[in-house]
């Protein structure tokens, strides 16, 4: 902390161009600020700063480090107020982006409100491809590897995409033991908002069935109108285990394919890279964190064995 104090005296000093202006800041006297420059100056072994009586000038080698020093500075003040801000009750505007993955998100979002009640939640629940930047958002979820330099991530956890179905369409249409049965089957498609692409399900990777073979029951570019269609014996969908867990508890939906679908989707919290993580954003990074991808209870099934529940920071 002393060298800080001498960096801090240095910086006043080089910016000012005079010891009596940085001495008069700092509230210290002009030969204070003076011995503490050669004091630095003899630590250092080089001249900072050309004196003569009536003024002082940086030398090449004060120039530069007279840089480095503000940077320096600025990373503590930022430091101490990061800290500062931690301490603060969080709450204002949060304006988030989520994925459309059901009705999961819901009972969470629930809980974050009630814990955190001075917090104002502004929400974004599609599959669009948000610019978190341009359009203003504070925290966003989404699968796959981050590719935004301008944002942190934060690892919440990973789980597998599963076919499913309603037991009575299974019932009636037959259940496919290859990937190949797929061909028979009413297939509900989703189609990515951003490219207009159609989603090419896990099972088929090496499968002789290309996407474009599976025949359509339903095209959508959201995951509810495919969980909705699938419970209602339409066809065979492919979601996200963790979007499906209820049904599958309660018998309303069943898995097929589990042997061939080992491929897991990683899910992210990314927010705008900054110095200073305000409390409000902290506080919605931490809970998603800990709550999203916590064990499922013991007995459940499926989502139990397919489900990676780490949050380890990226």
């Amino acid at each position: 902390m002393e060298h800080l104090g001498a960096l801090q005296v240095f910086v006043r000093a080089g910016e000012a161009r005079s010891f009596t202006a940085a001495g008069q800041q700092l509230g210290i006297s002009a030969s204070a600020v003076s011995k503490a420059i050669v004091r630095l100056e003899e630590r250092l072994g080089v001249r900072l700063f050309h004196r003569s009586t009536r003024t002082i000038h940086l030398t090449p080698e004060g120039t530069l480090f007279l840089e480095r020093c503000r940077r320096i500075l600025c990373e503590v003040e930022a430091a101490e107020a990061e800290l500062q801000h931690t301490q603060a009750t969080p709450s204002g505007r949060l304006r988030i982006s989520l994925p459309s993955v059901g009705s999961l998100f819901m009972p969470l979002l629930g809980a974050f409100q009630r814990l955190y009640p001075d917090i104002t939640l502004d929400i974004d629940y599609s599959d669009r491809l948000v610019d978190v930047i341009e359009e203003g958002f504070d925290a966003v979820i989404r699968s796959g590897a981050p590719s935004d330099s301008r944002l942190t991530a934060r690892r919440l956890g990973g789980c597998r995409r599963v076919l499913i179905g309603s037991p009575a369409y299974f019932a009636q249409a037959g259940t496919p033991e290859r990937p190949e049965d797929l061909a028979r089957h009413a297939c509900l498609l989703y189609r990515f908002p951003s490219t207009g692409k159609l989603d090419v399900w896990p099972v088929l990777r090496g499968s002789a069935l290309s996407a474009q073979e599976l025949p359509v029951g339903m095209v959508t570019n959201t995951l509810d109108p495919q969980l909705s269609f699938a419970e209602q014996g339409f066809g065979i969908a492919c979601l996200p285990e963790l979007a499906v867990h209820a049904p599958l508890q309660q018998g309303r939906l069943v898995t097929v394919l589990d042997a061939y679908n080992q491929e897991q989707m990683v899910f992210y919290v990314l927010w705008p890279a900054s110095r200073q993580l305000s409390p409000k954003i902290r506080a919605f990074v931490d809970f998603v964190a800990a709550r999203l991808f916590r064990p499922w209870p013991e007995g459940v099934g499926t989502p139990a064995s397919g489900c990676d529940h780490s949050s380890t920071p990226t």
